[in-house]
């Protein structure tokens, strides 16, 4: 067993997660309590970016539609790929620091970088963030860069979390079928029959576009608990054309740029008629993944920021129709589920283990990836 930490900065741009925990890149340490639910995984952590720092992030998502290599970065680019670095080493070290733990401790750190590129059809994935630098900063090796090698073999370089998903499922003790839907900016789901099989697409819009309508009608960076989406009426006639944009259609596997749909779609609606539509929108999205299930999930487990919306889990039981809990209820962290994941990503990533696979990616074979970076390099 390896002790790694993962980190995650979403296309939410709310700040950096931190986790912790012990594998050998197949299983996970768990212990259980005293109802048969996993006990956290090991110690999380947290740091938020600032105002500031989430408008040079946003500056740097508009700069960076016009990279056309992967190693451009035009615009704020530089500037913003130096602070993703330095708040994620401050992340660590905080996180290092209150938990009594050293950078001995430590055998690889998990760096996801921020997304600020994703055209799989342009075989282009940009995470930026400075693997090289974390390393040396934090006397730790990092990997990081973990879609490219997928993006290169043919893969839409996401989702990476399903392996992880399907290791969690195996230490819970699941043996129906399941669906784990991660709601962040992006929506994508798991699906894990009863025999192992994993399918894993992005559904759709996640909590992005609720976000960014709040932000600009309210000043608020989100819907707290789904209030607003639940005084306000969906609008149906714009709902169903959304829904039948080809990527609802397309056979996964398949991935979602965060930009490829506008809240300004909402623009002519009340603030709350505009919310309604836009959640509405996620879960009816995500509802569209079972037309492509060959072993529908009688139980669904939703993590990200969505699991705290109680209008989005109400519209997802509704259109779903099977048990829907969140990960925090069975012991999961539906806060930091993918910065676990990436802690595990990271140990595969050393052990040569594959990360992304047919199934998951469109990948043509299962492959490893990431870039290891050692401190002394």
């Amino acid at each position: 067993m390896r002790r790694a930490i993962g980190l995650m900065s979403g296309t939410s741009l709310d700040g950096v997660d931190v986790a912790l925990i012990e594998t050998d890149g197949e299983t996970i340490r768990v212990e259980r309590s005293h109802n048969g639910y996993l006990e956290p995984l090991g110690p999380t952590g947290y740091r938020a970016y600032s105002d500031d720092d989430r408008a040079l992030l946003r500056q740097a998502l508009v700069d960076a539609e016009a990279v056309t290599e992967r190693s451009e970065r035009p615009g704020c680019l530089p500037e913003a790929e130096e602070l993703v670095t330095r708040l994620h080493a401050e992340a660590v070290e905080n996180f290092l620091a209150e938990n009594g733990l050293s950078a001995a401790d430590i055998d690889v750190v998990g760096f996801h970088g921020q997304t600020v590129v994703h055209r799989p059809d342009q075989k282009m994935s940009v995470q930026i963030g400075d693997g090289g630098a974390l390393s040396r900063r934090l006397g730790i090796k990092v990997v990081s860069d973990l879609r490219n090698a997928d993006i290169e073999a043919g893969g839409q370089g996401a989702p990476l979390v399903p392996v992880f998903h399907r290791a969690l499922a195996q230490a819970s003790g699941f043996t129906d079928s399941l669906g784990i839907l991660n709601i962040g900016g992006v929506a994508n789901a798991t699906l894990i029959a009863r025999d192992g099989r994993i399918l894993a697409f992005d559904t759709g819009p996640g909590n992005a576009l609720i976000d960014d309508w709040m932000r600009e009608r309210t000043g608020h960076a989100l819907d707290d608990n789904g209030r607003t989406a639940a005084r306000g009426r969906p609008d149906e006639p714009l709902l169903a054309w959304l829904l039948i944009h080809p990527f609802f259609s397309r056979r996964p596997p398949k991935s979602l740029d965060r930009n490829w749909f506008s809240h300004k779609l909402a623009g002519q609606l009340s603030t709350e008629d505009g919310a309604a539509t836009l959640t509405a929108f996620t879960a009816r999205a995500v509802a569209r993944a079972l037309d492509h299930a060959s072993d529908p999930p009688t139980r669904w487990i939703v993590s990200g920021g969505g699991a705290r919306n109680g209008e989005l889990l109400r519209q997802l039981n509704y259109h779903l129709r099977a048990e829907i809990t969140t990960a925090d209820a069975i012991g999961w962290s539906s806060a930091f589920l993918e910065a676990q994941a990436f802690a595990y990503l990271a140990v595969r990533s050393l052990t040569g283990l594959p990360i992304t696979f047919p199934s998951t990616t469109g990948v043509r074979e299962a492959i490893t990836g990431g870039v290891l970076a050692r401190p002394e390099e």
